[in-house]
């Protein structure tokens, strides 16, 4: 009986991960010539005759996630105008700079593995990994330059400055044993929520819409980033089909995300102060974080932030009411579900 409901729990998740896909590839279809103009761009930019440059690109690339974020700039400018070479360069732009905090970021939490592989810094040290980055910003910052237009500049040096910011606030609060809503919101924000809402105006800005249009399309992105970020610190808590438990990963690295700031705030005293001492104490065995986990989940934690989630996928798809009904808005709809269905 338990292995039938293990291949039962694995075919289902199997099926999951197929919807998943499919939904992708359908929004994918939707701009299939600009991601191909998009891909081919990209790979120029990124040639060099630097050999370590070259591997680590060549490394990075090779995995690439789904490419939400340019597809986010070519979305939001065919929802308001005809794609041109400035919507390419800027899209190539941000993942650059999305690719470049990644590879940061492993640096700063010692993480070691990404997308299932070795990182850059695992695999070829902190020193290449942090230059290797910073070539990743420069390549952005002469993407941009390309576009010749300098309100497009303007908000990549706005999200490059609120990238770290937030990094450094998220650093901040490793330290303290319990933050507020209010503070998890202001890191997401800057670490997540304002590179989407850069994304779709960038795309809006490259075919010169109107500032109304350009408002409404930030505000959207920066919904969907909310989405995103909660829905990633929900999968802390999800059941790990491989492993068969939650991986517990943002507790161990100190991170106190929405579940777990929801949980300790309707918590009774006695448990509460228990689990603040292990956060402050940083003891974090694997008795502490399973039970940490199972706090977070049995005090509403998981429940209170998929509810969040759905808000900001309403507040995101509302954002899109004004547009004409075509098949771009219809996509960056799908963008949404995606985000907040999504299984990895």
């Amino acid at each position: 009986m338990c292995a039938l409901r293990t291949n039962l729990f694995t075919f289902a998740a199997c099926e999951e991960e197929m919807l998943q896909m499919n939904l992708i590839e359908s929004i994918k279809d939707t701009i299939r010539p600009e991601l191909e103009l998009f891909d081919k761009t990209f790979v120029t930019s990124m040639e060099t005759d630097n050999p370590i440059l070259e591997s680590v690109n060549g490394y990075i690339f090779q995995r690439a996630g789904k490419k939400l974020r340019p597809i986010l700039v070519i979305l939001a400018a065919k929802l308001v105008g005809d794609v041109n070479m400035s919507t390419i360069h800027g899209a190539i732009a941000m993942e650059l700079l999305h690719t470049a905090s990644l590879v940061h970021d492993d640096v700063i939490d010692d993480t070691y593995e990404r997308r299932g592989s070795p990182s850059v810094n695992a695999r070829w040290g902190n020193k290449v990994a942090v230059l290797s980055g910073d070539y990743m910003l420069s390549g952005a910052l002469f993407q941009v330059v390309k576009t010749a237009n300098i309100d497009v500049l303007n908000a990549v040096s706005f999200i490059g400055s609120q990238l770290s910011d937030g990094e450094l606030l998220q650093l901040n609060s490793t330290r303290q044993s319990k933050i507020s809503e209010a503070e998890y919101f202001r890191i997401i924000q800057k670490k997540t929520a304002f590179l989407f809402s850069v994304c779709t105006e960038v795309g809006a800005l490259s075919v010169n819409s109107n500032r109304i249009s350009i408002e409404h399309l930030k505000k959207y992105g920066e919904y969907l980033g909310y989405c995103f970020q909660i829905k990633d610190d929900i999968f802390d808590y999800y059941r790990n089909v491989d492993i068969g438990k939650p991986t517990g990963n943002d507790i161990r690295d100190g991170k106190v995300t929405l579940p777990l700031i929801y949980a300790l705030e309707n918590a009774d005293d006695e448990e509460r102060r228990k689990i603040l001492t292990w956060i402050n104490l940083k003891d974090y065995t694997r008795e502490h974080v399973a039970y940490i986990t199972n706090f977070a989940l049995k005090n509403g934690g998981v429940e209170y932030a998929r509810k969040r989630m759905e808000e900001y996928k309403n507040k995101a798809i509302e954002e899109l009411n004004g547009f004409e009904d075509n098949q771009y808005k219809k996509a960056l709809i799908n963008c949404v579900e995606f985000a907040v269905t999504r299984e990895k």
